[in-house]
C-alpha cells in the first residue's frame, strides 16, 4: 500500500497493514466508544502491544523469553541489539537492496527484524525457522526495547570531567534543567544534568528513594545511585503486568533494597507513563519530574528536561496538614496525585510529603490519571487541569490572537479524520486559554506549531536512524491524519547544542508574535495523544484519560512577572536567570514540501546515517 502526501510517499509492507480494523469491532457498555475509535499508536506502551492485535504488534511472532538471572530489559531485545551491532545494514550504491540484503542476512543468521511501537525500541527480532507450518493464530507479546539502539558497546563510558564535582550553576529562579548529551561540546553540558549527579552527594544525604517510571534497567538505574547510598531502600513505580512484570521483578532479584509498587491501569490501552523521583534525605525532602526513562540511551544522547524542586525543609512536629504549601497549591496536587493510584505502598510517602515545607515551589503540577471524570472531577487531571490554571492564574495580552501556541513532542497518536475530532476542538481551545472568562479571545486563526523530527533531523542525529526508534510515529497513525502534518516544523537546538541529539522531551509553550515572550510554559512527560491529555466524551459531560502522565507548568505570576523573557543563549549556565531557557530554537521552522515526518516503521534506504547505515525495520 502506498500514501502520497504532500511530505512523500510512503510504502506500507502487507504484513503491517494486516487485520487493519481491528478497533472496529463492536464492545461492551460503557467502553464501547473506546473500543470503536482508532488508536494509533503512543508513546512508550508495552501494554498496548501486549494486549493488541497483529496492527499493533507488527506481525512480530515471539515466544516469551524465559526468565534467567541476568538483568537485561528483555533478552529477546539484547539479542536484536547485538545482532543490529554486528550485522548493521550499510549504505550501498550497488548490489542487492538493503531489504534484500537484510532478509538474507536474517534468514542465513536464523533471526529476521521487525518493528514495535515501544518509545524507545529500536528493531526487535522473531525467531524465523527456515520451514514452518502455519499457526492458525499468532502469540502476541509484548516488545522490549534494547539497551541501545546499536548495541552495548555503543555506549562509551564519560571521563570524570563530564560530571561536575561541586554544585552546578543553580538556576534557582525556574530549576528547569537539560540532561547531559555526550559528543556535544562541553559548554552546552555546563549547567545540564546526568543522573548520577542528581542521586549525588551534592544534592543531599539520600536515606530513600522512588522511582516512577515508564521503562526500567535496574541493574543499570542502582549503579547510578553512588556507592554510599547504592543500598538504600528504593520502591519502583511501574506499570507493568504479567512477563512484563515477572521480568522487571526478575531484575531487581539481586538487590534486596528494591520494592515495587504497580500501578492501576483499568482503563484499555493506558500506561503508566510519568517519570518522577522522591528522595528523603537526611535534610530534607525533594521531588524531580523529568522525561527520561531509566535506561541508559535516554540519558545519552537525547534532548532530556527535568524540574528539581527546592531542598524542601521539614515541618515543626505537630504542624497541621495545611502547612507548608505553596502559592501553587503543589503539596495539595502532589498528595492528590498520589493518591490517586489507590496504592498502600505510597501511603508513607504520603505522610512524609505531609511533614514537609513546599512551600517554595513556584510550578503548578499537571498529572493525568486512568479513569473517566464527572463535574468537577473533569478539571482535576490532564489537558482540562491545564485549562483551569490557564484561565484562572494568566492574564489576556494585547493582540493575543497572533500568540502562536507551539507543542513537541516524541510521539503522536489518533488525532481524528480532522482537526475538529479533538486537535481544534479540545486540545487547542485549552491551549489558547489566556484568562478568566473561559473562552481565548484567540480564534481558530491563531498559529499552532508542532515540532516533530523530520527524516532528516533523524538521519543526521549523534545515534543515526535508530535515534527514531523513541520516536514511534506510527504508518498506520500517519496515514489516517495527513492532515496533521501541515502543522509540523523541524527540530533544531543551536542554541542549546541538541539539534543532533534527538528530543524525547516534552514541551507546550504560548509565545509572542516575535517569539520573544512566553505567557506560560510547561514539560511534562505527555506527548501528543488523547490518552496522555484526555478526551472528552458523552457530549462533554466526561472527561476519560487512559493513562499515567506528570508535568509541571511554568506562569510569570508565580515569579511576580507578566511574562517571561525567551533566554537565547543558555548555554554555559552560569547561574540565576530571569529569562527562560527554551530547549530548543525559536521561531520553529516549518516543513518544506520535501520533508517528511519521521515515520518509525518504514524503511529509510536513501541516504545512509551519522553511522553509514539505512533504516530496514522488517
Amino acid at each position: 500500500m502506498s500514501q502520497d502526501s504532500q511530505h512523500g510517499k510512503w510504502t506500507l509492507s502487507s504484513s503491517d497493514s494486516e487485520d487493519e480494523d481491528f478497533h472496529s469491532a463492536p464492545s461492551k457498555n460503557s467502553d464501547r466508544k473506546l473500543q470503536q475509535e482508532p488508536l494509533g499508536i503512543e508513546e512508550d506502551s508495552k501494554e498496548l502491544v501486549q494486549k493488541s492485535d497483529p496492527l499493533l504488534n507488527r506481525g512480530i511472532k515471539l515466544e516469551p523469553p524465559p526468565l534467567t538471572s541476568t538483568p537485561a530489559i528483555g533478552s529477546e531485545a539484547r539479542k536484536a541489539a547485538h545482532y543490529n551491532q554486528q550485522n548493521p545494514v550499510k549504505f550501498e550504491t550497488k548490489g542487492p537492496s538493503p531489504a534484500v540484503k537484510r532478509k538474507n542476512e536474517s534468514e542465513d543468521s536464523g533471526w529476521a527484524l521487525s518493528s514495535s511501537d515501544d518509545e524507545g525500541a529500536g528493531p526487535v527480532v522473531r525467531s524465523q525457522p527456515k520451514t514452518r507450518s502455519p499457526s492458525p493464530k499468532r502469540k502476541k507479546v509484548e516488545d522490549k526495547r534494547p539497551e541501545s539502539p546499536h548495541g552495548a558497546s555503543y555506549f562509551k563510558e564519560e571521563p570524570d570531567e563530564f560530571f561536575e564535582t561541586n554544585l552546578p550553576p543553580a538556576d534557582n529562579t525556574f530549576r528547569f534543567y537539560l540532561t547531559k548529551v555526550t559528543g556535544i561540546e562541553k559548554k552546552y553540558n555546563t549547567g545540564a544534568l546526568h543522573i548520577k549527579e542528581i542521586l549525588s552527594p551534592l544534592f543531599g544525604t539520600l536515606k530513600e528513594s522512588v522511582q516512577f517510571n515508564y521503562c526500567f534497567d535496574v541493574p543499570w538505574m542502582v549503579q547510578q545511585y553512588p556507592p554510599e547510598f547504592r543500598d538504600k531502600p528504593v520502591m519502583i513505580v511501574h506499570g507493568d503486568k504479567r512477563e512484563a512484570k515477572a521480568r522487571l521483578i526478575q531484575q531487581a532479584q539481586p538487590y534486596a533494597h528494591i520494592r515495587f509498587c504497580q500501578a492501576k491501569l483499568d482503563i484499555a490501552f493506558g500506561t503508566h507513563h510519568t517519570k518522577m523521583m522522591l528522595l528523603w534525605y537526611e535534610e530534607g525532602f525533594r521531588v524531580v519530574i523529568l522525561t527520561s526513562n531509566l535506561i541508559r540511551a535516554d540519558w545519552y544522547q537525547k534532548t532530556q528536561g527535568l524540574w528539581m524542586s527546592p531542598l524542601y525543609p521539614s515541618l515543626p512536629e505537630g504542624s497541621p496538614d495545611t502547612a507548608g504549601e505553596s502559592p501553587t497549591n503543589f503539596k495539595r496536587d502532589l498528595i492528590e496525585y498520589l493518591g490517586a493510584y489507590r496504592a498502600p505502598e505510597l501511603s508513607e510517602w504520603i505522610e512524609r510529603i505531609k511533614e514537609h515545607d513546599l512551600s517554595e515551589t513556584r510550578v503548578y503540577l499537571i498529572g493525568s490519571t486512568p479513569g473517566r471524570f464527572l463535574g468537577d472531577d473533569m478539571e482535576r487531571w490532564g489537558h482540562l487541569k491545564l485549562r483551569k490554571l490557564l484561565r484562572e492564574h494568566t492574564r489576556p495580552v494585547l493582540g493575543e490572537e497572533a500568540w502562536p501556541v507551539v507543542g513537541q513532542f516524541s510521539s503522536i497518536g489518533s488525532m481524528g479524520a480532522d482537526k475538529t475530532k479533538w486537535l481544534a476542538a479540545e486540545f487547542q481551545r485549552t491551549l489558547m486559554t489566556l484568562g478568566m472568562g473561559g473562552k481565548s479571545l484567540a480564534g481558530p486563526d491563531t498559529p499552532m506549531h508542532l515540532v516533530y523530527p523530520n527524516v532528516e533531523n533523524v538521519r543526521t542525529s549523534l545515534e543515526g536512524y535508530p535515534a527514531g526508534g523513541s520516536l514511534p510515529y506510527s504508518i498506520q497513525t500517519a496515514q489516517k491524519q495527513l492532515w496533521l502534518h501541515s502543522y509540523f516544523h523541524r527540530w533544531s537546538a543551536e542554541g542549546t547544542g541538541r539539534t543532533h541529539a534527538m528530543p524525547h522531551i516534552k514541551t507546550y509553550m504560548r509565545v509572542s508574535p516575535d517569539f520573544a515572550e512566553l505567557a506560560w510554559f510547561l514539560v511534562t512527560s505527555a506527548n501528543l495523544s488523547k490518552a496522555a491529555w484526555g478526551a472528552l466524551e458523552k457530549n462533554n459531560t466526561q472527561m476519560m484519560v487512559r493513562s499515567y502522565e506528570l508535568g509541571v507548568l511554568y506562569l510569570p505570576s508565580a515569579y511576580n512577572m507578566t511574562k517571561f523573557k525567551v533566554q537565547k543563549n543558555p548555554f554555559p549556565a552560569t547561574g540565576p536567570t530571569t529569562s527562560f531557557p527554551v530547549p530548543f530554537d525559536l521561531p520553529p521552522q516549518p516543513y518544506s514540501s520535501k520533508d517528511q515526518p519521521w515515520i518509525w516503521n518504514i524503511p529509510y534506504t536513501q541516504a545512509p546515517d551519522t553511522h553509514g547505515n539505512v533504516w530496514v525495520p522488517s
